[in-house]
């Protein structure tokens, strides 16, 4: 079993200690500072030296039957027995250390705001961190969650206390779900100054000494996964502060370039998007008159006694609005760039896609649709239309049935 130094105290970064053994690229020791992967946290990373060498941690893993801790470092491993010297990467530390102890608190923030909001699973892996919470909870809920949590963190003085204690003792402290191991149970507490705990949870993670070095914690935004659960992401402490002030930056560029302070840049906005949509309608309308047009403007041509107007595009977007536009008893033929094609047809005894599928038979492609507009994509543009004709005269209207 490796002692775990990092449970006595999770600001350690440098230790010494021996090597016990090593298995496939990872050594492992008598203790380390470095902590597992594990609970939704990344393991640590760092550094390890010895007289005459050195190897990168990469990575830490726990084989959890034994106890003890592995230490991924490639090639180049220590002997057993040498005493070695660990580094654990600062930043990384501190990070990792910040987000799991940001959950904690926001989780404890979602409990206050309604017990409903139950913690189903958590992932620390990346700035932008998550908790899936059971409950539903409203965009209205997520947001007090994080006004209460801003709050407790700006004017509470919040300590942490990690003691372990049996499973028997459980009951004396409040906590926010019931632990998940039996035995000698770690707390992680944020208690303030009068001794009140605002969070208590059984964890074996590494956390930050005081809750306001998580500030700020940032909720990004809320949505429904699988399982009825909502999931929750946030960032916490440097890289939420990092974050805040690049979005910041962005937005006052952004600002700028409309002449506008940055608070006046949603309203901005908002104004350039109904803009955009008066612009949008008032283009679909006049693609709308001109597909009007072009129908009009086609020579109707009577081929086995139906009139017939074709129509050739250079704009596919047109060929949906040609289509639909049929004047009554009529039968439209649409070619578009890139082969796209299609038939409308406001005879019921000369169903559309009848006639396009006996189209495409002769020139090549695939489509199809309903008795009033089908489309689709011919091989052979070049003949798609006389072989529109061909059909009609094959396909001769039931007697007694056009309109």
């Amino acid at each position: 079993m490796t002692r775990p130094l990092y449970h006595e105290a999770s600001t350690l970064l440098t230790f010494t200690a021996t090597v016990t053994d090593t298995r496939g690229g990872a050594v492992a020791l008598d203790a380390t500072a470095f902590y597992p992967e594990g609970g939704g946290q990344n393991g640590d990373v760092g550094v390890l030296r010895w007289p005459g060498g050195e190897a990168a941690v990469r990575g830490t893993r726990k084989d959890k039957p034994s106890g003890v801790i592995w230490h991924e470092v490639g090639d180049v491993a220590p002997p057993v027995g040498t005493r070695v010297t660990g580094e654990v990467d600062a930043a990384w530390r501190w990070h990792n250390m910040a987000r799991h102890s940001a959950e904690h608190l926001l989780a404890q923030a979602f409990h206050r705001v309604n017990p409903a909001f139950r913690v189903a699973a958590v992932s620390m892996r990346n700035a932008e961190s998550t908790i899936d919470l059971e409950g539903d909870p409203t965009e209205a809920a997520v947001r007090a969650a994080e006004t209460l949590l801003r709050g407790t963190l700006a004017r509470t003085d919040l300590e942490l206390e990690t003691p372990t204690v049996s499973d028997g003792e459980l009951h004396r402290y409040p906590l926010r779900r019931e632990a998940k191991v039996r035995g000698d149970v770690r707390l992680v507490i944020f208690r303030d100054a009068e001794g009140t705990p605002f969070d208590v949870s059984a964890c074996g993670g590494t956390h930050v000494p005081r809750a306001s070095l998580v500030a700020p914690v940032v909720v990004l935004r809320a949505e429904r996964i699988r399982g009825g659960l909502t999931r929750v992401f946030f960032m916490a402490g440097e890289e939420a502060s990092a974050y805040l002030a690049g979005v910041y930056r962005e937005a006052r560029a952004l600002a700028q370039g409309f002449s506008v302070p940055v608070e006046a840049l949603p309203e901005r906005v908002a104004t350039l998007l109904a803009d955009r949509d008066a612009q949008r309608a008032a283009a679909a309308a006049l693609r709308q008159r001109l597909a009007h047009t072009l129908v009009r403007l086609a020579p109707r041509q009577d081929v086995n006694g139906v009139a017939l107007r074709e129509v050739t595009l250079d704009d596919v977007a047109l060929l949906p609005l040609v289509l639909t536009d049929v004047p009554p008893g009529e039968v439209v033929a649409a070619l578009a760039p890139g082969g796209r094609c299609g038939i409308g047809s406001g005879r019921e005894d000369v169903p559309a896609g009848d006639l396009l599928g006996a189209a495409l038979k002769v020139t090549g492609g695939k489509g199809g649709g309903r008795a009033a507009l089908a489309q689709g994509t011919t091989g052979q543009p070049d003949r798609f239309l006389p072989a529109v004709r061909e059909a009609l005269t094959v396909l001769r209207p039931a007697a007694g049935r056009s309109t």
